[in-house]
């Protein structure tokens, strides 16, 4: 046996943790145990261990930390990879943006908004007559879903979402597929006749985000000079709650949020365990944002968690080999409102970045980008050498194509910070 490439431990109280980054799995070590393990990986002489300790040995294997000698690692996280990636013939997943226009104007938005951006009948009728094609020809599947983007998706809700959803939805009962749906918002024109057209027709999931508490959110969202969007999006997202909607609220972090971003539990505080079920908050920072500010919103993070509420930071959301973003697999496209398909969702949707087109037959011609990204993995040397690779990887694939021919590291090469990350997975977990 030898002692995986994917081990890491730090201390936690009086004990050292353990984590193996592809079993993804904790060990809870007493100190005399884990110098132990430590003189016998200096020593390499594991096969002692066995004959000291041979019930923690076996421990050690069960968990992963322990493998064997002639075993390739790297292999076979790319083999795992491969199949989340490429094998799952059972789900499909797409994404339209209705329009590239949005109510807002948020300081770090990274799309470029069109006014005039909107989905013609046309491209609507290609877009129903692709999901006909992916019912028809993917013979196993068991499962879609449905992601509306932009943009803001909701400003086109009865001309282009609600038209989509009411042809298909039927489609997929019928096929016996399990069908959900999701918009990405920023939740200002959400009310109950949308909610219960969103029910019949198998949306489930909302994500909503606010840019810190009500002062520094209404500097950034506003519907005019005069008039913030924080009170009215709140009380939507209790809408959401209380019609039984899923809903992950994207908080945006910045130096400037930060200080009053604790104040936000106090507009959900109110809320009961039933209706708690469906919220979590998923804490981000803007991408703007040089400082580094990891400590002070680990802190508010776990007071939130404190407070019982459900809450998402790094440690928690890395898992980019497992459970790799959408844009990853084969089984996802994004299609824009004028018939061009992409992938990524994170990047502006300028037309040079297209990575195929959507044809009025419904068929998707996708082009060389697109061959690119799907064989853009595990070509960064350093990612191969390092503890995390089976939840990171490099992040994703679209970072793999940005940062194609240079060494890079999405954590800046600093091993306190991939322990950091490794801590919150395990506060996350015992918490």
């Amino acid at each position: 046996m030898k002692f995986s490439q994917f081990n890491s431990f730090f201390n936690y109280e009086d004990r050292k943790i353990g984590y193996n980054a592809f079993a993804n799995d904790f060990t809870i070590l007493d100190p005399e145990l884990y110098e132990i393990l430590q003189a016998a990986v200096r020593e390499n002489n594991l096969g002692e261990l066995n004959e000291i300790h041979p019930e923690f040995y076996s421990h050690l294997i069960e968990k992963g930390f322990l493998v064997n000698i002639d075993e390739d690692e790297i292999e076979k996280v790319k083999e795992l990879s491969r199949k989340v990636d490429f094998g799952n013939e059972t789900f499909y997943q797409l994404t339209i943006n209705p329009t590239m226009n949005c109510n807002f104007k948020c300081w770090y938005c990274y799309e470029t908004h069109i006014k005039a951006s909107k989905m013609t009948n046309t491209t609507l009728i290609s877009v129903v007559k692709l999901i006909e094609n992916i019912l028809v020809e993917r013979k196993k599947l068991e499962t879609f879903h449905l992601s509306w983007f932009g943009g803001e998706p909701l400003l086109y809700f009865d001309k282009t979402v609600k038209p989509i959803l009411e042809d298909i939805y039927p489609k997929m009962k019928e096929r016996n597929v399990n069908f959900s749906s999701g918009f990405t918002t920023n939740g200002l024109l959400i009310n109950q006749e949308m909610l219960d057209s969103c029910r019949i027709n198998g949306v489930n999931f909302f994500q909503i985000t606010l840019d810190g508490h009500r002062e520094r959110h209404n500097q950034v969202r506003y519907v005019s000079k005069e008039k913030g969007s924080y009170d009215e999006i709140v009380n939507n997202i209790h809408l959401c709650l209380k019609n039984k909607f899923k809903v992950s609220v994207r908080l945006n972090i910045s130096e400037e949020t930060i200080e009053k971003l604790h104040l936000i539990i106090d507009d959900f505080i109110i809320l009961d365990d039933e209706d708690k079920k469906y919220l979590n908050f998923s804490f981000h920072e803007v991408w703007q944002e040089q400082k580094d500010i990891n400590d002070d919103v680990q802190k508010i993070v776990n007071l939130f968690r404190e407070k019982g509420f459900n809450s998402i930071y790094k440690g928690v959301n890395l898992d980019t080999v497992r459970n790799s973003c959408y844009a990853d697999k084969n089984n996802h496209a994004t299609i824009n409102y004028n018939g061009e398909v992409y992938k990524c969702t994170a990047r502006d949707f300028e037309s040079a970045s297209k990575e195929g087109v959507l044809n009025q037959d419904g068929k998707i011609e996708w082009n060389e980008k697109y061959e690119r990204r799907m064989n853009s993995k595990f070509k960064n040397p350093p990612c191969l050498s390092c503890k995390i690779l089976p939840i990171c990887n490099g992040g994703c694939s679209q970072q793999a194509i940005e940062h194609e021919g240079i060494e890079y590291c999405i954590h800046n090469f600093d091993e306190s910070k991939k322990i950091e990350i490794i801590k919150d997975k395990f506060m996350y977990a015992i918490s």
